[in-house]
């Protein structure tokens, strides 16, 4: 009986140690290998923003920048995060998701009304005039992509906080727009506002 439970033991003993061994070192180390291949990398690494050698962001993640100066907003801002304490604030990307509420729910119809009201005095245009993205959360809260009609509402007010031309802040917006035929086009508000701000 005692052998038994020692040759049990002892086996148990050697399928941990091997298990170890390959789910804990030798399974990471391939799937570390198969990021380090051609074309795998930049994805592997979290599709960082690099400027100047020092990683500033990712291209697959939006966190809406806060001005210093509220009246000199020089950022193209992205779409509203579910879990921001005011109508367009930032929210908290450590706690993305959407709200939950359903479209004619009584709340959210007052946040939407809210948004496109700070919206609208922010970008000095009627409310009619702001795009449904302005005001309508994405579901991960952390979308670093806002509409082509967003960004163009929000190209006077940057070109001017900026100095930039108009006609210079349309085209980096051109130049950060992707998508076509197929797939809806959208802009990605983090990289533009790195562009916007190198030119600047």
């Amino acid at each position: 009986m005692k052998s038994t439970l020692v040759r049990q033991s002892l086996a148990g003993l050697r399928l941990l140690l091997v298990m170890t061994a390959i789910l804990g070192v030798l399974y990471p180390l391939a799937v570390w290998g198969v990021s380090r291949l051609p074309g795998l990398r930049a994805g592997a690494e979290g599709s960082q923003v690099v400027v100047d050698g020092r990683v500033v962001g990712s291209s697959l993640i939006g966190v809406d920048p806060v001005p210093a100066d509220p009246a000199r907003d020089p950022y193209f801002h992205l779409r509203p995060a579910a879990s921001a304490q005011t109508a367009t604030g930032p929210g908290d990307p450590s706690a993305t998701g959407g709200s939950n509420l359903a479209g004619d729910n009584p709340e959210l119809l007052a946040a939407v009304g809210e948004r496109r009201a700070v919206i609208a005095a922010r970008e000095g245009v009627a409310p009619e005039r702001v795009p449904v993205d302005a005001v309508t959360a994405s579901a991960s809260g952390v979308d670093p992509h806002i509409s082509p009609a967003y960004a163009d509402l929000q190209v006077p007010r940057v070109a001017r906080v900026t100095g930039l031309p108009e006609a210079e802040v349309r085209r980096l917006v051109a130049e950060h727009t992707s998508g076509g035929v197929v797939e809806e086009r959208v802009v990605n508000a983090t990289e533009l506002n790195l562009a916007v701000e190198a030119a600047s």
